[in-house]
């Protein structure tokens, strides 16, 4: 499947993937994230789901998981395949980290007992640790990445030779200072110098013919000279043919490494991968972490339940002003399968559109979503949206007119096992006709059984969805009434009310302006806002009723248990007191 990307972003993911790319260590889990897409089988899902899991629980509790180490070493590995290649030192010392962190990680998951992170265990569990390959390389390179002396027994003699040339070169180099000195040519305080890896001595630029040799730099001031006597030239030479020697050395036996380990390159790769797999999962499961997210249950009968559902990226902005979201809980079912909600703008109803979409796409993406652990999503073919102004200046489209080309591409391409999200249904014409036009949309969506949650302001959607024989079930965004504010809530079931009216009053228009516009609207408009307040004010003092009397049973449960208790205790202790009399009279009959 193909990356939407109008999709993503519409939906705010891109930005959730540029924070995934944000924990990655290594290209290749760069590489996964850029190329994941959205997957539409439960199976792979639940794989991804369960994978990721696990590793969260990783982060969470075990200590001793190796965290370090994570490097690309594909880049090396497959053009060692062909044959005459050789490796060069900074990948061998990256092949030994890549080594090091696949051994320690397959040890990690080989020592928890079965059962605890199964399916990370049965990752792991095919992964090969090369022991060999590992101590060929501690024969080759120190603990800092360098090429041992031990590595072979020329690069030993090349290398002793060296510093007995470079003592050699600086014993010989200090006498002829001091015999510059006694002579004459150089200061009594002269010391030795280093240019460009040349062992060089200041003599007085008077003098400086009478030191055989070359000259190198002359002093700021013009009196001092630095020569490389020629009896130390010859030596320097020398040291330099042995750190030819030393080169090609070395080179020689990264070659014979490479032939060693040639046959092993396929293998390599694969622990290559399994560790750029490790590295993704790390980077989605530190992203749960920080969403504080959890695992949903895949509905095999096409519920959907998201419980205390927050929108991630609006939790972090909102953290970062110390202000605290407010969770929603969304509920679809094959009965009530499209959510239109209204209420006033500002109110919320975009960012609940915006959270069931985003969350359902993490989710079929393979990431823990930031609801509770009971929270139940199905898994759609297709998720399809029209959120925001695409308004085309190139194309010549208006707003109204993009809405109506989104239409068209649902319209062909939904059913039952596709999710709509549509933003403003039907705003940006004529109300009467956009309204029409959204309510007949709605009616096919409606018969086609398509997933949806929808945003209006439209009065004839809000009653077509209180139909008992629709599959449109109506939610409101809450709204502070006394004050005026959103509560940024949502409640199911209900209508939502514009305060249009009382928003207009707050915001100071003369109270001559809205009573007209009141009697403008008509009595009819009027009194449907009316009544969607007062059916929301007496909703919510019944649902406070309805609690006070599910605390009362509780209450008269927990007495009618305990005295039932009680009376049952009372039986049997007369129970056992009849029969202790019983068998009394019956000892005392049986003795006359």
């Amino acid at each position: 499947m193909t990356i939407d990307r109008r999709l993503e972003e519409k939906l705010g993911f891109d930005k959730v993937r540029a924070l995934l790319s944000d924990r990655c260590s290594t290209d290749y889990a760069l590489q996964r994230i850029a190329e994941e897409t959205f997957s539409t089988k439960a199976a792979d899902i639940r794989k991804r789901l369960l994978l990721t899991d696990e590793m969260r629980l990783i982060a969470m509790f075990e200590e001793t998981f190796p965290t370090t180490g994570y490097i690309d070493a594909l880049p090396f590995l497959v053009p060692l395949e062909k044959a005459g290649s050789s490796i060069d030192l900074l990948s061998l010392g990256k092949l030994k980290t890549l080594l090091d962190t696949v051994r320690r990680l397959v040890h990690f998951f080989s020592s928890i007992k079965d059962g605890i992170y199964p399916n990370l265990k049965r990752f792991s569990a095919k992964v090969m640790t090369f022991p060999e390959v590992l101590r060929r390389i501690d024969t080759i390179l120190d603990k800092f990445g360098e090429v041992k002396d031990t590595a072979s027994d020329e690069l030993y003699a090349i290398r002793k030779s060296i510093r007995d040339k470079e003592s050699a070169l600086s014993k010989r180099a200090a006498a002829l200072l001091r015999k510059a000195i006694d002579e004459g040519l150089a200061d009594a305080d002269a010391a030795l110098s280093v240019r460009d890896g040349k062992l060089l001595i200041p003599i007085n630029s008077s003098s400086k013919r009478k030191m055989p040799g070359f000259v190198h730099d002359t002093s700021a001031t013009g009196k001092t000279t630095f020569v490389e006597p020629a009896e130390v030239i010859e030596i320097q030479n020398e040291i330099s043919e042995l750190h030819f020697a030393e080169t090609r050395e070395i080179a020689r036996i990264l070659y014979a490494f490479s032939e060693f380990v040639r046959p092993y390159v396929p293998d390599l790769e694969q622990a290559a991968t399994y560790l750029g797999e490790m590295d993704f999962l790390m980077a989605k499961a530190l992203t749960a972490l920080d969403f504080k997210a959890g695992m949903p249950v895949i509905s095999e009968d096409g519920q959907m339940n998201l419980r205390k559902a927050r929108h991630p990226l609006l939790e972090r902005a909102l953290h970062k002003e110390g202000k605290e979201i407010v969770p929603l809980t969304v509920t679809l079912t094959p009965q009530k399968h499209l959510l239109l909600i209204s209420g006033p703008n500002a109110g919320g109803k975009s960012v609940c559109l915006k959270t069931t979409g985003l969350l359902q796409y993490m989710f079929q993406w393979g990431m823990l979503i930031p609801t509770s652990e009971t929270s139940e999503l199905p898994v759609f073919d297709r998720i399809m949206v029209s959120i925001g102004d695409d308004q085309s200046l190139e194309n010549d489209l208006s707003t109204y007119s993009s809405f109506l080309a989104d239409m068209r591409q649902m319209l062909d391409r939904s059913d039952e096992k596709t999710l709509v999200l549509i933003d403003e249904f039907g705003s940006g014409t004529e109300p009467t006709a956009g309204g029409a036009i959204a309510e007949a949309i709605l009616a096919e969506f409606d018969k086609r059984g398509v997933y949806g949650v929808i945003t209006t302001h439209y009065t004839n959607l809000k009653l077509y969805a209180a139909g008992a024989e629709t599959g449109v079930i109506n939610g409101a965004m809450q709204f502070d009434a006394q004050h005026i504010v959103p509560l940024f809530q949502l409640e199911i079931g209900l209508p939502g009310n514009s305060f249009a009216f009382e928003l207009a009053r707050k915001m100071g228009l003369p109270e001559a302006v809205v009573k007209d516009a009141e009697t403008r609207s008509g009595e009819e408009f009027v009194g449907i806002e009316r009544n969607l307040r007062k059916i929301a004010r007496n909703r919510r003092a019944l649902d406070e009723k309805l609690q006070h009397i599910r605390n009362t049973d509780k209450t008269l449960e927990s007495l009618t248990g305990k005295y039932q208790k009680e009376l049952e205790g009372i039986r049997q202790m007369k129970k056992d007191i009849l029969d202790d009399a019983k068998q009394k009279i019956e000892t005392i009959e049986e003795g006359k």
